[in-house]
Formats: structure tokens, sequence, C-alpha cells
């Protein structure tokens, strides 16, 4: 592993030597990126041409004339207009400069160049040269990468959501801001829709109620129709499930709802149970009755922890997984570990972790961060930046660093939050793992776990940043992971509220365009003073450089 953290990089060179990145070429220099484009497009012969052109042309067409007057009437200028004139340039390119930097921070790429890239260079002929010029290996190496971007890319369901009215509409009446987007709770309503419903509804008029419930937009009205639903049937589950995650303002009074709720679905699933041979339409009641009984231990589960009855809460998840082990992507594992940390009770959280924390299933900040605390766990009481500096690095420091590294890498953002460099909101209803959302869901929940033990974030803020040097290009190659996806940005600006600022890794660099309008500004803004305050001067000038100007037109 790279070193760089935080202390002299000598004590730890032997530990951490830098990584190589193998297959990766250095940046092209300028000239490499002008004659590429150049050579792709033609463009230098038909410069050429013109030039030729315009030199065959200049007699017929009176050039040097016409010049000439130009030159002499520019010459006749007073001071005022040029003033006039780089102050209105000053002022639009300003402007500009501004629309920008705004359009840059909001959507996170440059107006100008997306204008050119996708109106002008069509126009031009410009085409991707380096995918023709590529072998059949590289482009299936870019094909194999962007099918491992889209799969990273995809948006889970939170495991540790708040509850709507208890929680998340109590945070909009206090600050008067919505912690959650229309794209996000678009999706909860698909997920509401997949769990909660199936094809044999209309079987149930209760449960026809209940569908369109799902699908309504309006909260009053979807609670209207969950009362409509009780009418019909006292013993509707999903009913109960709606009142308790949306009109219930208080988490005894969402988990007294539930409660009603679990009554009704274990009636339900038990006659489904019965039925589930008869036909096709029984089976699909049977998974949707599991996945509603299901649904609602879980968040009684959530309810317990968050009235402080853990214990119960670790049984109700404990039971769940065994009675249920198909359903490990709702990733109720990641409830256990935060209840059994909140317990400190970190031998079992190790035998989860050895459960779960294996190659071949899926990832996330809960994993890799939690098997990072146990580790750093065991080291961080003791440890000191000097210390480790002039003896070097335990072994058992070693692996709580690579530990460190091996998190960071997962999820770059999760360090901001934990180390209170960044601030906290309201977790989102889904998160795109590796992305900033779930940065925000994990630290949210985990960040008192982290200071509770002594030294944990004293030595994640010595070492995360040394994961960096081992992912020189973290888009291109990875080091533990595949490469970081560049899909989370414009994933989590959708997740996210817009009064959060996104955090996006790896930093981007501002675009030409900004640059060249912010100099564009300066430049003619000071032109324009320079004229106003030494007219005589700036008039010498500029008929100086029409005199070069028109000699040099002679001389052609």
């Amino acid at each position: 592993m790279a070193d760089g953290d935080g202390w002299s990089e000598a004590a730890t060179a032997a530990a951490f030597p830098p990584a190589p990145a193998p297959g990766l070429s250095p940046p092209l220099g300028w000239r490499e990126r002008l004659r590429a484009g150049l050579a792709g497009t033609g463009a230098s012969l038909w410069f050429v041409a013109g030039l030729g052109l315009l030199y065959a042309l200049r007699v017929p067409l009176r050039l040097c004339e016409n010049l000439a007057a130009v030159t002499g009437f520019l010459n006749s200028l007073t001071p005022k207009f040029y003033v006039a004139l780089t102050g209105t340039s000053s002022l639009i390119s300003g402007l500009i400069f501004i629309f920008e930097w705004w359009y840059f921070h909001k959507h996170g790429t440059s107006f100008i160049e997306q204008v050119s890239i996708s109106h002008l260079r069509p126009l031009m002929g410009g085409t991707e040269s380096s995918i023709s010029e590529s072998g059949p290996s590289s482009s299936n190496s870019q094909s194999e990468t962007s099918r491992q971007n889209l799969s990273e890319c995809k948006v889970w369901r939170n495991p540790l959501n708040l509850f709507r009215g208890a929680e998340y509409r109590r945070y909009t009446w206090v600050t008067g801001k919505e912690p959650l987007t229309y794209y996000d709770m678009n999706l909860s309503a698909q997920d509401h829709q997949t769990f909660f419903t199936c094809d044999s509804d209309f079987l149930r008029p209760s449960d026809t109620v209940m569908q369109k419930a799902w699908r309504e937009r309006n909260p009053p009205a979807r609670i209207k129709a969950a009362y409509q639903a009780l009418e019909l049937n006292n013993d509707c589950a999903t009913a109960y499930v709606l009142l308790a995650e949306e009109e219930a303002t208080t988490i005894v009074d969402a988990e007294r709802l539930f409660k009603q709720a679990l009554k009704a679905g274990e009636t339900i699933y038990r006659r489904s149970q019965q039925c589930q041979h008869q036909s096709p339409q029984h089976e699909a009641q049977l998974r949707r009755d599991t996945n509603v009984l299901v649904y609602i231990k879980r968040r009684l589960a959530m309810c317990a922890r968050k009235l402080g009855r853990i214990r119960e809460a670790v049984k109700i998840m404990r039971d769940l997984m065994k009675e249920f082990p198909p359903l490990t992507m709702l990733n109720i594992h990641e409830n256990l570990l935060e209840s059994l940390l909140e317990l400190q009770a970190y031998a079992d959280v190790q035998a989860v972790l050895a459960k779960y924390d294996d190659i071949s299933l899926p990832k996330s900040a809960a994993i890799c961060y939690t098997a990072a605390l146990l580790k750093t766990r065991t080291v961080s009481d003791k440890f000191s930046p000097e210390t480790a500096s002039r003896r070097g690095l335990s072994t058992a420091e070693i692996n709580a660093v690579e530990a460190i590294h091996r998190a960071v890498e997962f999820n770059p953002h999760v360090p901001k939050y934990l180390l209170e460099m960044k601030s906290l909101i309201l977790p989102p209803e889904h998160i795109l793992k590796r992305g900033d959302s779930e940065a925000i869901a994990y630290a949210f929940f985990h960040l008192q776990h982290w200071k509770r033990i002594e030294g944990a974030l004293n030595l994640l803020q010595c070492t995360w940043e040394g994961t960096f040097r081992m992912i020189p290009y973290p888009l291109e190659k990875g080091h533990l992971f595949y490469p970081y996806p560049s899909c989370t940005e414009t994933a989590d600006r959708e997740l996210l509220p817009t009064f959060h600022h996104v955090s996006v890794y790896p930093k981007k660099e501002l675009p030409f365009f900004i640059h060249f309008t912010a100099g564009l500004c300066s430049s003619t803004a000071m032109i324009a003073l320079l004229t106003h305050q030494f007219p005589e001067i700036m008039g010498v000038f500029a008929k100086a450089v029409s005199m070069i100007s028109r000699t040099c037109v002679e001389y052609l």
C-alpha cells in the first residue's frame, strides 16, 4: 500500500510502498491532444487551404486597401469608445463566467463544452478516432468496465431509512426544508408497489384500494385510502404499514401501528401458506404476504432500536435472518451490525462480518468501515503519529491502516463526515453504493460508534488520505475493488436535496472555459480601467498596434 499517513514518509515506506499502476500511460500533452484532434478531422488541411486561397485573392479582394481603411477608422476613434468597448466586453464575459461557474457547480460540467460536444462537433464531422484505433482487447476491456460501472451504479434501498411521518416530516416542520427528493420518493413508491402488491389484488377489495394508494403521489390521499381499506377489511396489514410510515408523528405511534400490522400480517401469512399450492395466484399472494411480514418485523426492530430496547431489536433481526434466509437482498445484517455496535458486542459484530464480508457478496460502506473500526479498536487507544514515526508500525497497526485504506477506496466520501469536515443531513431513502448518499447514510448512524472508541477518529484522520496514493487513476484502475464508477455524482444529485453540497470524487478540475472567461473578463476590465485613467498613453499604444498591423499587411 501507499504511505502518506500523516507522519514521516520514511517511517512507513517499508510497510506501504507506492503501488504501481500498470497499463496506465501518462496523460498526453497539449501538442499530442492537438495533433490527435487535427488528424481525426482533417482540419489542418482545410486551414492551410484557406490561407492559400486568402493569399491568392488578396489583390482582387483589395485586402490591403480595406485594411488600411479600417486602420484609419480605428485611429480616428476617441478613448471613450475604447473604454465603452472594453467595459462592455468585460461585463459580457463576466456574466458568462458567472453562469459557467454556477452551471459547473450544479451539474458538474461546463455548459460551453457540453454544447460544443453535443451540437457543434457532429456538424464539424468529429468522430471518436480512439475507438477505431484501439484493438479488440481494449474494446472488450472498455465494455467490461462499463458493465461493472452499471452494476455499481445501481440504486439500493437504504437499510436504515427513517420514518417519513415521525422523522422526515418533523424535520420539514422545524426547518422548512424537504429532506427527500422527488426522485427518491418515486423510487420508494416503486418499491412499495413491488413489495406490497401482486396480480391477485382484485380478489381482496382492501388490497385493490391499497394498490391505488401506493401509486398516489399526494400523502393525504394515501392516508385517506388506507383508512378506506381498513373500513373494508380491519385486518389489512398494508394499510397499517402506510399509516405507521406516514401518519404517525412519533416512533411510539409508529410502533403501535406496526404491532397492529403484525397481528394482521401473521394471520394473512398463515392463511396464504395453507393455500399456496392451489394456483399461481395463491403463490403470488404468499410472496407478497411474506414481503409484508418481513417488512413489518424489520420496522418493529428499528422502532425498538430507536426507543432504546436494543436487545429486543437484535433478537427480532436474528430471528428474521433465520426464518427468511433467502431475503438477503434486504440487507438486514446492516441493521444488526449497527445494533450490535451500540451494545458494544464486538465479538458478535466480528461474527456477522465473517459471514457477510465475503468476496462473493456485494460490499457496502457499513461492511468495509465496520471491519476497519474493529481493527482500529485494537490499536487506536495507544496510537501516536510521533511514536509511529520513530519505531515504525506494528503488525496490528499495519492491519488497521490497511483496513482503513480498503474502506476509503470503496467509499472515499465517508471520512469527511466521520471527521466532521462536512455537515451531515438526514439520509435519503435510497443510496448509491460508493457514492455520497451511502456515505451520509453510514455516517449518520455510525459516527457515534467511532467516537465511542478512543483514538479511532485520530487514526482515521492520520491515514485515510494515504489511500489516494495507491489509486492515482481511480476511474481507470482500482486497487482492491473495481475502478470507481463515474456515474455516482449524477445519481447522488438526484437522490440528495438541493441544499446539500454533493461530494465529488475524484475532484474535478475547473473547465477550460471558466479559466478563459475569467481571464477575458479580468483583462478587458483592466484595459478599460487603464484607458479611462491614461487615455493619452493607451491612445498611443492603440495607434502603435494599428501601425504594426498595417505594416505587416503592406509587407504581405
